[in-house]
């Protein structure tokens, strides 16, 4: 029986809150505890975009699938593919553990990392999820962009409005 992937959907944003965590929103943190039987989440750095992104550690389990991919495609590309360097790119991530309501803390060396302040922006992306500092997100170029940049906007006007 193939492996289930867990699938990330949807956006969600959060303030840094009182005792300076964060909140997963509920599309991201039910598959991240229901896949992998535990509420802890992954985060590391993107591969290649200015953001930080986020996983159950069941995707451990799909790293040589994902290497073994990667390298095919290189290969088929005639591209050079150095699988120290990719591996070293998908296991440097942090656990971080988050509570039912999704409640969690930024390790310091993320928020160095991924020059995290006092909002982040979640964005899915099926088998991870983007994490966007917003002026970050809002300094991107491209079609691509456009869409999590609205979602943004209006995820960051309701909880304006709501701390208010």
């Amino acid at each position: 029986m193939a492996e289930r992937p867990t699938g990330y959907g949807g956006q969600g944003f959060s303030l840094r809150g009182e005792k300076d965590r964060f909140v997963l929103p509920p599309k991201l943190r039910n598959p991240l505890a229901e896949q992998s039987g535990e509420r802890t989440l992954c985060i590391g750095p993107h591969v290649n975009w200015p953001c930080m992104i986020g996983f159950g550690v069941d995707r451990k389990l799909r790293f040589d699938s994902i290497l073994d991919r990667e390298e095919a495609k290189a290969t088929s590309l005639g591209h050079v593919f150095d699988r120290d360097e990719m591996m070293m790119q998908l296991w440097d991530f942090e656990e971080v553990p988050f509570d039912a309501s999704g409640r969690f803390v930024m390790p310091g060396s993320v928020s160095e990392v991924g020059d995290i302040g006092d909002a982040i922006y979640f964005q899915g992306m099926g088998d991870y999820f983007a994490i966007w500092v917003p002026d970050i997100l809002f300094a991107q170029e491209g079609k691509a962009f456009a869409s999590p940049k609205a979602k943004c906007r209006a995820e960051m006007a309701a909880a304006e409005a709501k701390r208010k």
